[in-house]
């Protein structure tokens, strides 16, 4: 293949030790060296993490959470232009503003369902196995490059933004792919079995609705608190969604896997677990109640839940 997701953990490696780079030389910040080093093993895992022994992987997690943990990560000083200047440039450049965020979404797609089958010199063009996250990834270069085109700014200023950015988000930036991997281990741990088990026992699972109602639910609900659906869904489909919705009931996997992550993502809007979503928002923000955001997400979340418990029974089978 042409463009691997290897490549795309490479580019996300060097924008972070970059990053790390940059924090390391900023005097300001009074825990540069431990947010330096925070971000330095982020970076560290995108580059080396196809040859670092798991044991070795496992030390690297283990330092950042304690990083994190005794709070190590911290703001710094970004060189940010005056408001007045900022304000300037945005009406300058007008709805021309929206095209790069646009354009993450529209090269995603038409990477995703245009070019998955596309070859040069008997080559896939992109890797077929991810070939979604691959054509996100090369949506976001495209997009910046064409940013950088229309603000006329140099590239590592991209990259002192980006900082900015993440330095307030802080550790939460490393969540969704800590989570997910943490849904990997339980299900390899059996936790999705002693799930199979449970539903059986407080279910009749020939019954295909409350089947179906248990994993979208079920979805929802453990996402609440793991913080994330790519958590929940591997311990989920493992207990039910392979055994009792495909296997037992010869539902449709596409359809299942699809409307499931939808159902997890309906548990991310009520819970303070999913912190980059709901915390940090209500923080970069300045609300004075920290759980506005979910407050007002609980209502569209349930009522998205309950549509998925249908859609999913009309459409799996």
């Amino acid at each position: 293949m042409i463009i691997s997701l290897e490549y795309i953990y490479y580019v996300s490696g060097i924008f972070m030790a970059v990053i790390a780079i940059l924090t390391l030389k900023d005097n300001s910040n009074p825990k540069r060296i431990m947010t330096a080093a925070f971000w330095g093993l982020f970076a560290i895992s995108f580059l080396f993490g196809q040859i670092i022994p798991p044991m070795y992987m496992g030390i690297i997690v283990i330092a950042m959470a304690m990083i994190a943990g005794f709070g190590g990560v911290c703001l710094g000083s970004y060189s940010q232009e005056t408001a007045e200047k900022r304000i300037a440039s945005a009406r300058k450049l007008g709805n021309r503003l929206f095209v790069p965020a646009l354009l993450i979404p529209v090269i995603t797609l038409i990477g995703t369902l245009g070019l998955n089958n596309v070859k040069i010199g008997g080559l896939a063009l992109l890797d077929k196995s991810n070939v979604t996250l691959v054509s996100l990834g090369v949506a976001c270069i495209i997009a910046l490059l064409v940013a950088l085109g229309l603000t006329k700014e140099k590239g590592l200023q991209s990259i002192k933004e980006s900082r900015r950015l993440i330095d307030a988000i802080g550790w939460a930036a490393v969540l969704p792919q800590m989570l997910a991997t943490l849904g990997a281990l339980f299900a390899v741990a059996g936790v999705g079995q002693a799930v199979s088990n449970l539903v059986s026992a407080a279910i009749p699972v020939d019954n295909r609705f409350l089947v179906v109602f248990a994993y979208t639910v079920g979805m929802a609900l453990f996402t609440m608190v793991m913080g994330n659906a790519f958590a929940a869904f591997p311990v989920m489909t493992a207990g039910i969604g392979l055994p009792l919705i495909i296997q037992m009931h010869g539902g449709n996997p596409a359809v299942m896997a699809a409307i499931g992550m939808f159902s997890g993502y309906c548990g991310t809007l009520m819970t303070p677990m999913a912190a980059n979503y709901n915390i940090v928002p209500a923080a970069l923000l300045d609300l004075p109640d920290k759980s506005a955001v979910i407050k007002a997400q609980v209502p569209t979340a349930l009522i998205l839940l309950t549509v998925n418990v249908f859609l999913m029974y009309f459409l799996v089978f």
